[in-house]
């Protein structure tokens, strides 16, 4: 049996036990997933829980989201190279007895961001999501803009991409000429500055799925500019999630198609 659940607080929005649910119908597997409020100062309880009770073997993973994409590192020792490089992990599953610790969120943006060694990129955020997304995008592209409130973000954005020239920018700045923008700050963070951007040229993927589109999104498409919604990253990072849950391969593009149908009104 296949069991799992998300993790994170607040929880209770999720869309993903409702795309876990689909996915594990579709597979015609005997499934649970669910939703759990776990925050920060219930996390290490939880995770020693899981590593010391038979209840722990019971679990096939769990999807984490904020806050525990950073502080999951603290804990599971066992992270891959590009957890440990991005000190982001969204996923926590079980292998060879023991829980391991990866990003998703890495091979999703792998997937979605279609960029060349020229293309002029943006970041606007420098949390696990965007660290996520600038690692995915080392060695694909020469260099990154980074929209940041703090300096503080720097150095855990420039390990998470080592090649790339990564220069930070206030949050002011203009977006008007880049082929690809990735928004990834909470909800109403970069509302006030969305006026700022008269031009739309490339392609804006929004790491939100609610509110969907942001006020960016909206302004972006406004102008005429691609805009990729957050549930399209949602889904794609879930995919590889269920296939380290089952342990099954499965077509990507028709199971990427019934998850983004079935959340297509939510």
């Amino acid at each position: 049996m296949i069991r799992a659940a998300v993790l994170g607080s607040p929880i209770s929005h999720s869309l993903s036990p409702k795309i876990h649910r689909k996915a594990y119908d579709l597979l015609d597997l005997d499934s649970e997933y669910t939703a759990i409020e776990v925050d920060e100062k219930s996390f290490p309880d939880f995770f020693q829980n899981l590593e010391s009770s038979d209840d722990g073997s019971k679990w096939s993973g769990f999807s984490l989201t904020m806050p525990l994409k950073e502080i999951v590192l603290q804990y599971c020792v066992a992270s891959d190279p590009i957890a440990k490089r991005i000190d982001s992990g969204n996923t926590l599953f079980r292998s060879d007895n023991s829980w391991k610790v990866t990003s998703t969120d890495y091979l999703a943006f792998q997937n979605l961001l279609k960029v060349s060694k020229n293309s002029k990129v943006a970041i606007i955020g420098g949390g696990g999501t965007a660290r996520a997304a600038i690692g995915a995008l080392n060695t694909q592209v020469a260099a990154v803009d980074v929209l940041l409130r703090s300096e503080s973000r720097m150095a855990a954005l420039v390990k998470a991409a080592p090649d790339l020239q990564v220069k930070k920018l206030d949050m002011t700045h203009a977006l008007n000429d880049y082929d690809l923008i990735v928004q990834t700050t909470p909800a109403g963070v970069f509302d006030e500055y969305v006026s700022n951007t008269a031009v739309a040229k490339g392609t804006l993927l929004e790491a939100l799925y609610k509110p969907s589109p942001t006020s960016l999104g909206r302004r972006y498409k406004e102008l005429g500019g691609e805009v990729i919604s957050g549930k399209e990253l949602l889904v794609e990072q879930a995919l590889f999630q269920i296939q380290l849950f089952t342990g099954q391969e499965f077509d990507f593009a028709e199971m990427r198609k019934a998850l983004l149908s079935a959340i297509a009104d939510d």
